[in-house]
């Protein structure tokens, strides 16, 4: 109880520090000084992590990301997960939706960043220029993008749908895709500020290249990302028969079957 309590107060106050000294950056010009800003926030975050809840961070296959532009697809277990992905390296883009832009502050930085934002409403038309304007200058800076490609937070040992969205941009970026595994929703878990001691992995994976067709190149990313994610959980930990979350919440929905007499 007592990390419990240092570590969320090491993460809020840190935060907040962060983010109040983050909006003056906001006025200088480029994203140069606010990039490597957060980037020292998650390596801090990641430092807490280690020496208040006594969770250490192991990276593995750091070296199979190329050096030039390419798209990092994680899976995603934990709020840990972006300290640990933007602790690796500079001036990395996101996927986000546009709900964070409606929050002010967050916006600011957001734009600041350029992060790459997706209209959750807009259809076909956001989504052309989303690859029109905000990839094309991504590129142009040669920047590494992350994505999660369930789009939510998932239990560990389930996975969510794969979103198309990933192959979309794979497509228009016309680089290598990074899948990335984890297990650190094992030590951090899901939406919950309780962590537990262990050594967290983040797996970096072989890079799927250019070029595949969108059912092959789909059914790759989910196959990697799933395989080595479950392979980094201990062996008494217990894989659901069925694994993927909306299944498992449609039966959770449904009302047992009344029996008459």
């Amino acid at each position: 109880m007592g990390r419990t309590f240092l570590f969320k107060v090491a993460y809020w106050v840190t935060s907040i520090i962060v983010g109040l000294l983050a909006l003056p950056m906001l006025l200088l010009p480029g994203r140069r000084i606010l990039m490597w800003w957060l980037r020292a926030y998650s390596r801090t975050m990641v430092m807490w992590m280690r020496v208040i809840a006594k969770v250490e961070l192991e990276v593995r296959g750091r070296d199979r990301v190329p050096k030039g532009p390419s798209i990092i697809a994680a899976k995603h277990q934990s709020w840990g997960d972006g300290y640990a992905m933007f602790s690796q390296f500079y001036d990395l883009a996101f996927v986000t939706g546009d709900h964070l832009e409606k929050i002010p502050a967050v916006g600011w930085i957001l734009r600041k960043m350029q992060a790459v934002v997706v209209d959750s409403c807009g259809g076909a038309e956001a989504r052309q220029r989303l690859i029109d304007e905000e990839l094309v200058q991504a590129r142009a800076q040669n920047r590494r993008i992350l994505i999660y490609p369930e789009g939510e937070l998932v239990e560990v040992g389930y996975h969510a749908r794969y979103k198309k969205g990933v192959f979309h941009m794979y497509e228009a970026y016309g680089c290598p895709v990074v899948p990335v595994a984890t297990n650190l929703g094992l030590f951090w878990p899901k939406r919950d500020m309780n962590l537990k001691p262990g050594t967290a992995v983040i797996e970096f994976l072989d890079p799927i290249p250019p070029g595949m067709e969108k059912d092959a190149f789909m059914a790759r990313l989910q196959d990697q990302i799933e395989t080595a994610s479950l392979a980094l959980l201990p062996k008494e930990f217990k894989i659901p028969e069925n694994r993927l979350v909306e299944d498992v919440e449609s039966k959770a929905s449904v009302p047992p079957a009344s029996h008459s007499a």
